[in-house]
């Protein structure tokens, strides 16, 4: 597998290790964004896929592309657009020379695949995509084809331009591991950022993992023991958000139409154990489940009228859950 160790605490540590080195080499393109590189890590190495959440101009393909070449893995961009295609991003079968059907890949046959503006696409081509995340494989005239490992979609959904998108259903944004925002840069950094992209500076960036690695690494996430308290507690918050439920709280009732299901508190505890690891613990405990939370229950959670109308967020129930 690329690693090998003597047992998993050095396993643990090792991944720690691999995460500051990442982090180091990400920061030489990307300036700022630590929360939002240090979440897109964590779910790649759960082996879920994220949402990326922010306004155009914030260098969300930028940083995915970073994420992929520090990686060494194979990026793809799919720029979702109203008259898109299943097969457009599956692949379709042709007529070669020899007058025979072959399958030709398309773009979503590669480790890292950015989806650009999912929103953008019409129901049909997003199903496709959504089918690939979950079941790792595409069909195609009724023949199985299995995507890459390890197979990581990052999507992108513009937050203010709703007009003429395709909104993802919620059952559909279940399927995501994190849903992660991306704010403006600070006054600070965006005159960093203005002064390295205004040059011709070319940064030359480290290989610090392999596919195989990060295989290995996430094998490792699911090894990681986690106590029955802490378990519990992630279960607990996912369960409280559920309204008309017997662990609801007040205020779930009150604002929230619905709630997150099971897939939640997988993500928490999935979640909570590899922001445990890169941090060096070998096991997670409370703090990490809080750590993670929002960026799994931010979309899983449905508001009412009422929060609307009383500018409650979804942040805000969730602080109240915790």
């Amino acid at each position: 597998m690329g690693l090998n160790f003597q047992n998993d605490k050095e396993a643990v540590d090792s991944l720690a290790g691999a995460y500051e080195k990442l982090r180091k080499e990400i920061a030489k393109v990307i300036v700022g964004q630590e929360e939002v590189v240090k979440a897109v890590l964590i779910s790649l190495f759960s082996n879920g896929h994220s949402l990326l959440v922010g306004v155009p101009g914030l260098a969300k393909t930028l940083l995915v592309s970073t994420i992929s070449e520090v990686l060494d893995l194979e990026f793809k961009r799919i720029q979702f657009t109203p008259d898109l295609m299943p097969s457009d991003i599956t692949g379709s079968e042709i007529l070669d020379e020899s007058r025979s059907f072959k399958f030709n890949p398309g773009p979503l046959f590669a480790n890292i695949v950015l989806a650009d503006e999912i929103n953008r696409t019409p129901p049909k081509t997003q199903a496709a995509l959504l089918e690939a995340m979950q079941e790792r494989s595409v069909t195609v005239s009724g023949h199985r084809h299995l995507l890459p490992k390890p197979f990581f979609v990052l999507a992108t959904q513009n937050p203010i331009e709703q007009e003429g998108t395709y909104p993802l259903p919620e059952a559909q944004l279940d399927r995501f591991m994190f849903n992660i925002p991306l704010d403006y840069p600070s006054y600070e950094e965006e005159i960093q950022v203005v002064k390295e992209t205004t040059t011709d500076k070319n940064t030359e960036l480290a290989n610090v993992l392999t596919a195989e690695e990060i295989l290995a690494y996430q094998q490792l996430i699911r090894k990681i023991p986690i106590a029955d308290n802490v378990l519990e507690y992630a279960v607990s918050i996912a369960s409280k958000t559920r309204p008309n439920t017997k662990m609801a709280t007040g205020e779930v009732n009150n604002y929230i139409a619905w709630g997150a299901g099971p897939r939640a508190s997988q993500y928490l505890v999935l979640g909570a154990k590899t922001h445990a690891a890169i941090n060096g613990k070998y096991s997670p405990d409370i703090e990490d489940v809080q750590a993670i939370a929002n960026y799994v229950l931010r979309h899983r959670i449905v508001r009412n009228y009422k929060a609307e109308a009383e500018g409650i967020t979804e942040e805000n129930v969730i602080a109240g859950l915790m």
